[in-house]
């Protein structure tokens, strides 16, 4: 995807959003000096042109004194970022109306081989291999508005077994390897369990795979979900009285063209386009996925969207809220535009692709940094 920097311009930010989210985020943090500090960062990603390197943000602030104390409340200060995300979380609450929490992959091309998590990856959406780091944002989204919130990183093997990469890196002991769509479903589970907001449907893509243990994971910790699949996974009509039924297991898609008689009209705001409404079909079906061995098979519904009522459905997801309408499910479903808008119109603006170090921490503290600089401009910027 192509950087946008500067596609909003700093000075749209209104002062007294930035000076309450500082009032709110940053009085959690204990010692004066990381408050200031912390600011003092947030004001250098709102206001600082091009790259949100700790270079460029104190060049803008005030040169070599100020890059050094920056470095080190970001790289080498012991101050824990995960307070200031659930307190971002609780705040996006309150002011924004949240309808889901959706996962969303970010790519960070990287040429050197030092920071954290850098490696050769294959990015799903963009169907190409690339050098760099691979995350997952966890964003708080309405039809309105969208803003990260969490983010956990998809360590590679060659950083997980080198114990001198990790010791240099500061990787904790706990992380371990997982994929991005098991990275995707911990980071949610996290929230869940240890974070104090509502619990809000999950949006993810498993496209790839790991559905089953996914949908397993999250319903065991209470998380309802949405999942988008491939049209060729695999699954079976629970419903007897439903065509297919017989057949046993079918490609998701397959089950979906026998079914297309039960389709109905839904009508959504599409944000890329100035959330102007649209209509497609959709349908809803029970259906049963293949169970791990010696497991019970697990009954899920099965959604499909048409965007052309001649074509075969443009996108298909399975979700444990089956009580839901279809109309409500799909509305759901559609608020990963929402985030995909808001990133490509905010995200570099804010400076998430943008963290220069090789720390762990340093990291996760640029990001949740990076994160309330994004609400910021979403909330003081609307489209």
């Amino acid at each position: 995807m192509p950087r946008q920097h500067g596609s909003v311009p700093a000075a749209d930010v209104p002062d007294d959003v930035v000076a309450e989210l500082c009032t709110v985020l940053f009085s959690l943090l204990s010692r004066r000096d990381r408050r200031l500090r912390a600011e003092q960062y947030l004001r250098g990603l709102l206001t600082t042109p091009g790259r949100k390197s700790i270079r460029n943000i104190a060049a803008q602030l005030g040169g070599a004194a100020v890059e050094q104390s920056l470095h080190h409340f970001i790289s080498s200060s012991a101050w824990d970022w995960r307070p200031l995300r659930i307190a971002l979380a609780g705040y996006l609450e309150h002011t924004a109306a949240p309808q889901a929490w959706v996962v969303r992959p970010i790519h960070i091309p990287k040429a050197g081989k030092h920071s954290v998590g850098v490696d050769q990856q294959f990015a799903p959406h963009l169907g190409q291999v690339f050098r760099g780091q691979q995350a997952l944002g966890v964003w708080l989204a309405s039809p309105e508005l969208s803003a990260p919130v969490n983010w956990r990183m998809v360590l590679p093997e060659p950083w997980i077994n080198d114990p001198e990469r990790r010791e240099q890196a500061e990787v904790p002991e706990r992380a371990g390897t997982e994929s991005a769509e098991e990275c995707a479903v911990s980071a949610a589970v996290q929230m869940a369990q240890e974070w104090s907001i509502p619990r809000r449907p999950v949006l993810l893509d498993l496209r790839r795979g790991g559905i089953s243990a996914a949908a397993n994971r999250l319903t065991g910790s209470g998380v309802p979900f949405l999942a988008r699949i491939s049209p060729s996974c695999r699954v079976t009509a629970a419903d007897p009285a439903l065509p297919g039924h017989r057949a046993g297991s079918l490609p998701a898609q397959r089950i979906l063209e026998l079914v297309k008689g039960m389709r109905a009209p839904v009508s959504w705001r599409d944000a890329a386009h100035q959330n102007a409404t649209r209509t497609t079909l959709a349908a809803a079906v029970p259906v049963v996925l293949p169970g791990p061995l010696g497991g019970r098979p697990r009954q899920l519904l099965l959604m499909g969207e048409w965007a052309d009522p001649a074509q075969p459905p443009s996108a298909l997801w399975v979700t444990g809220m089956a009580r839901l309408p279809v109309a409500s499910l799909l509305r759901i479903a559609k608020l990963d535009g929402r985030v995909e808008e808001d990133f490509a119109r905010i995200g570099d603006r804010a400076g998430l692709r943008d963290f220069v170090g090789r720390s762990f921490r340093g990291w996760h503290r640029h990001m949740t940094l990076a994160s309330v600089a994004h609400t910021a401009i979403a909330l003081g910027v609307p489209e």
